[in-house]
């Protein structure tokens, strides 16, 4: 069975016993579960990229909140500012991502960081196309996109 599955259902079952069906209820439920899977992970057969992709999933949505509290900083201090320094543009980025769902969370993630917004992937599913508000420096901000969101995607969702 899924270790995901497995830990959502020792989550529940925390709740239950508890009687208490809250959000802080599930959440320490679901920590507990997973502790209690990699403890016994020899004995569930449950394979052990699942504590793997969980931990790179936790670190991916710890680096959005990042980006996303630098990026919003960012974007406030210009709108603010007398003079905006911001010199937008459009930026072809080559993808490594290949697969639907590694796009479309690309996407959305790029889209979600304020100054930046995913406009188009080309037919061929090679190149994304951005709009970024501050493209001073293209080749970094292609950098800064592929070494980070993509880098963590791929880490995810790795075989």
């Amino acid at each position: 069975m899924n270790g995901l599955v497995i830990n959502l259902l020792l989550a529940f079952a925390w709740a239950a016993m508890t009687g208490d069906f809250s959000f802080a209820s599930l959440a320490t439920g679901a920590v507990l579960g997973f502790f209690a899977l990699w403890l016994s992970l020899p004995l569930t057969g449950i394979d052990p990229m699942y504590f793997k992709r969980f931990g790179r999933s936790v670190y991916l949505a710890l680096f959005f909140l990042w980006e996303l509290l630098v990026s919003s900083v960012k974007v406030a201090w210009d709108v603010i500012r007398p003079v905006p320094q911001n010199k937008p543009a459009l930026i072809e980025i080559p993808l490594e991502v290949k697969s639907d769902f590694e796009i479309l969370l690309l996407t959305n993630l790029i889209s979600l960081t304020p100054g930046t917004l995913s406009v188009d992937v080309t037919e061929d599913r090679e190149t994304l196309i951005v709009h970024a508000m501050f493209a001073d420096d293209a080749d970094e901000l292609k950098r800064d996109i592929k070494e980070g969101f993509e880098r963590l995607i791929m880490g995810v969702f790795e075989k």
